[in-house]
């Protein structure tokens, strides 16, 4: 057997190496969305960047360790981590940009049970963030 098809066998043996490039792939289109979601007011950044973070931990630890390296991230995840907490600008940053994507697709002439929809989610999402404690400091 050649050495091309003795690395092929082991890689066909190994799916180890296709799971952890499939969890980098999560990591790293999760944190793509997630920044963009830091801009773009339909699309959350949180849920996203806690998906890196899960998926960047089983993939790589280097992504994982960039991941909490960032102050801005790693503050908000940490305290979601380890109390469950949400910051109180989060909530109002959330709530405002939540209120403008629905009041963005009202103007803008978008379907009515789209608006409806689109309503209960955020109403949904936002009940959730406010009752979620602030972090303790």
């Amino acid at each position: 057997m050649c050495d091309s098809e003795k690395q092929l066998n082991q890689r066909v043996a190994n799916p180890f190496g296709q799971v952890r490039l499939g969890y980098l792939v999560i990591a790293y289109a999760a944190l793509a969305i997630g920044i963009a979601g830091v801009f773009l007011p339909l699309l959350p950044a949180t849920p996203f960047l806690l998906i890196a973070v899960w998926a960047g931990s089983r993939g790589s630890r280097r992504v994982h360790d960039w991941i909490f390296e960032q102050p801005r991230f790693a503050r908000l995840i940490n305290d979601w981590r380890e109390q469950g907490a949400v910051p109180l600008s989060a909530k109002w940053l959330a709530t405002i940009m939540m209120v403008a994507s629905f009041l963005t697709l009202a103007w803008g002439g978008a379907n009515g049970l789209l608006q409806l929809g689109m309503g209960i989610f955020f109403s949904c999402i936002g009940g959730f963030l406010w009752t979620r404690p602030n972090p303790l400091r």
